[in-house]
């Protein structure tokens, strides 16, 4: 789960790492109260979105007076914003940050992840602050350091005043570095967080080190013991099918092809949208039912998959091991009838019980088109589409 700029400054705050003053805004009146609140003559304004490269596109604005800063408001909020992550239809900007500006010496990099390679939290630097890390790691790796962090021990003093030193800190900035790296490893265990990201970490003029900009990323398999932190999701900025999937402990993400796959179990669902590109189809979603997959599930998976216009023909793509074929092709049924699936749907079932249930969907008397194998049924699929079958 995402979280916006303030909320994710928010949370720093509560754990003590350095931010500068700021509010949200869901309005032009909100937006001029918090000027006032805030103080000064002139305001930094930065819509809230769950995509990065906000600057490039036009997202973040330095208003010098209260009638620019209603200008940019107005011009912020009920827009949509394209951005090189957010994909061509945009993100909806609901809601504005609106934040006192903040003299910068210095522009660095500072994140924690979770290294799967490593299979534990690395902190991760740059004095390349202010640019995307992807760029910086393909045109100069060197000037990125890594620290990987113990489990056992944790975080410890001298892993972060190496990477003070890596990135050219005083000795009072290093002291600086070290409770922000500390306050920052708690925040990540404590939230059950997957990425943090500080972009750019600047130096004052002073000396002082602030995060300019917060992005965080929560482990959804952690959200039943993070209340406070699911209050804090946001609907408006998520696919509404991804959204619905979610209820129904379907794991949907929503593609730009016009071949709707059902499958049980991640790694068949990836293959099945290989073999459809292989085949020279387009998969119009990657969609996981689970291994224990019910009839419910499966009727919910099919209104999903209709209510995506573009969508000209379904897989339905099952091996039945924990689940029998039987019960699968009785919830097919079920599911074709209740919800009227007026496009065709290629159905391949192996595994237990897959005679009887290749009995089921033949005496249906419904037109569905059953595939003997993994080939067969994505040349028909793929076929059906360009057939209009």
């Amino acid at each position: 789960m995402n979280l916006h700029e303030y909320q994710a400054k928010q949370l720093f705050s509560e754990f003590g790492i350095p931010v500068p003053p700021g509010m949200p805004a869901h309005s032009i009146q909100e937006a001029l109260a918090n000027a006032s609140a805030l103080g000064g003559k002139s305001w930094i304004v930065k819509a809230q979105v769950h995509a990065g490269g906000r600057g490039k596109a036009g997202g973040v604005k330095f208003a010098k007076s209260r009638e620019d800063l209603e200008a940019v408001v107005h011009n912020m909020l009920g827009s949509r914003l394209v951005t090189k992550q957010s994909g061509p239809a945009g993100q909806p900007v609901n809601c504005v940050l609106v934040a006192a500006p903040c003299e910068i010496a210095r522009e660095l990099y500072l994140a924690m992840i979770v290294d799967r390679a490593s299979k534990r939290i690395t902190v991760m630097a740059s004095t390349e602050g202010g640019m995307d890390i992807e760029e910086v790691a393909a045109s100069q790796p060197e000037k990125i350091v890594t620290v990987s962090v113990d489990p056992v021990l944790g975080l410890l003093d001298y892993q972060s005043r190496q990477i003070g030193f890596a990135l050219g800190f005083d000795d009072s900035q290093r002291k600086q570095l070290v409770k922000i790296l500390r306050a920052m490893y708690r925040l990540f265990l404590d939230r059950d967080i997957s990425l943090m990201e500080v972009n750019p970490l600047v130096v004052t003029p002073d000396g002082e080190l602030i995060a300019l900009d917060a992005k965080i990323n929560v482990d959804d398999n952690a959200l039943f013991r993070q209340s406070a932190v699911e209050n804090m999701r946001d609907p408006s900025q998520e696919d509404d099918k991804e959204r619905i999937a979610r209820k129904f402990d379907l794991n949907y993400v929503t593609l730009d092809g016009n071949i709707a796959c059902m499958v049980n179990g991640a790694g068949l669902a990836m293959a099945t949208m290989d073999i459809i590109k292989l085949y020279g189809g387009e998969p119009a979603n990657f969609l996981d039912v689970g291994g224990g997959t019910t009839a419910e599930k499966v009727a919910e998976a099919f209104k999903l998959i209709v209510s995506d216009a573009n969508v000209k023909a379904i897989l339905v793509n099952i091996f039945g091991g924990i689940v029998r074929c039987d019960l699968i092709a009785d919830g097919i049924i079920r599911a074709v009838q209740e919800v009227g699936v007026n496009v065709p749907v290629v159905v391949r079932l192996e595994g237990t019980n897959v005679a009887e249930g290749k009995a089921l969907l033949a005496g249906s008397g419904l037109a569905l088109i059953t595939a003997d194998d993994f080939a067969d049924a994505a040349e028909k699929v793929v076929a059906a589409t360009r057939q209009g079958i």
